[in-house]
This record gives structure tokens, sequence and C-alpha cells, in this order.
């Protein structure tokens, strides 16, 4: 590609559903962390791609110690999470140049199909004249809204359309002046994601497909799908 491409992979959670002494990230799966494994995602494809890494501060010298003990010497830059989301990609921006293609992508989706995310990468966005693409998926669940009294007490949970709805997932991906300036707005409770922050800036961003195998692994039967998942792909 042209276009320098870079990829901030955000893993500075702590993962306290997973209920373990070690952050989801670093979890095995298949004899790898999970982290590791999303990151060969993006070092599989048939282009360069910058990896910029964010981490929760505490880890990162776990994460230096980790990759020399087995010897993985590939480039990547490591950057401190913040104290949300959004302030860890923040962070990460500041790495990135003007006129660049990035993605933001979730440490712990380690099984996003090589096509999908290439096609992701190589999206047109200035023909699509939008400044982000964003995979989705169409719900298949039964789902309710809640309700809740002025105490906080859950009341009721009222039936919605589900065709109403999609789940989103990651890789985002972005022009970087557009996702750069975006960022530069203070921060929201309202920003559930990147393509949140860079709407809010009036920025257009449009959808794509997304794959059922890009599990978001946040809980320890996540890591059983996760298995299956991987045996499926290696048969």
């Amino acid at each position: 590609m042209k276009t320098k491409v870079y990829a901030i992979i955000t893993a500075g959670g702590s993962g306290r559903r997973m209920g373990g002494s070690i952050a989801k990230q670093f979890l095995e799966l298949g004899g790898k962390p999970i982290l590791l494994r999303t990151i060969e995602l993006f070092r599989s494809l048939s282009f360069d791609v910058e990896i910029i890494l964010v981490l929760p501060p505490q880890y990162k010298e776990y994460w230096k110690g980790y990759c020399v003990t087995n010897n993985l010497w590939f480039k990547h830059t490591l950057v401190s999470g913040g104290i949300t989301r959004f302030h860890s990609v923040k962070n990460a921006l500041e790495l990135v140049p003007d006129g660049a293609v990035v993605a933001v992508h979730d440490g712990v989706r380690p099984f996003v199909p090589k096509q999908m995310l290439e096609r992701l990468l190589t999206f047109d966005l200035k023909a699509a004249g939008a400044a982000g693409v964003i995979p989705v998926m169409p719900s298949i669940e039964s789902m309710r809204k809640k309700s809740y009294d002025n105490a906080g007490n859950l009341t009721g949970a009222a039936y919605v359309n589900r065709d109403d709805y999609m789940f989103v997932q990651t890789p985002q991906v972005f022009d970087s002046t557009s996702l750069k300036e975006a960022y530069k707005q203070a921060y929201s409770p309202n920003f559930t994601d990147d393509a949140s922050v860079v709407e809010s800036k009036g920025y257009k961003v449009v959808f794509d497909s997304g794959s059922r195998f890009n599990i978001k692994i946040t809980t320890p039967e996540d890591i059983k799908l996760g298995e299956i998942i991987l045996n499926y792909q290696s048969s």
C-alpha cells in the first residue's frame, strides 16, 4: 500500500471479569497469549502495518520480558494506557501522522478473518466520502430495553425490535487526520467506541460486514469458545 497503515491495538484493561490474577490479554490460548495472537493478525498481512500497542503501565515491563524470553523481536511501539479507552487511544494517536490509515482494534479479538482485515484496511474511504469504516453484525438474539426507578432499581424490560440494532466490532478504520481531529474533543461518557468519537465531530462513518468468528474475549466462557474457534481454524 502507498498510504502508510497504523494499527493501534488497545490492551489497556485489567480484565476483571476474568477473575484471575493476570490481565485477560496475557492469558494463553493454544499456547500463546491472546494479545500475541491479535498482533500476529496484522503481521500476517501482505503489506506493512506499524503496530502501536497500548498497555497498562504496570504491564509494560512484563510484556517486554515476555518478548525477550520468547525471542519476539518484531517491531512495535508501546504506549501507556489512560484512565479510559478514549484516553488510551488519544495517547497512541500522538505517534500517528496525518494522511495515514489507522485501525483501532481490541487486543482481545484474535480471530478477525484475514480477508476481512485486509478489506477494512484497504477500504476506499475517499470514494465513500467517509472518515471511517467499521465492521458490524446483525443482532440474532431477542432484545429488551431495561427501565429503572428513581433509586436505580430495575423495574422492567420492554421488547425492542432486534432488526433496529446491530453489533459493532473492531478493527475500526479511519483516515488518521480525521481521527486525530476528533480526538481533540473533550472526553464524553457517550463515546462508546472510536466511531462515536468521529461521528460526534460531524464526520461520516460507513459500515462493512463483520464476522461471527470475531469474538471479544472477556469472560472464562469466551476462552472456551476461543479454543473451539482456534481448533476449527487450524483444522
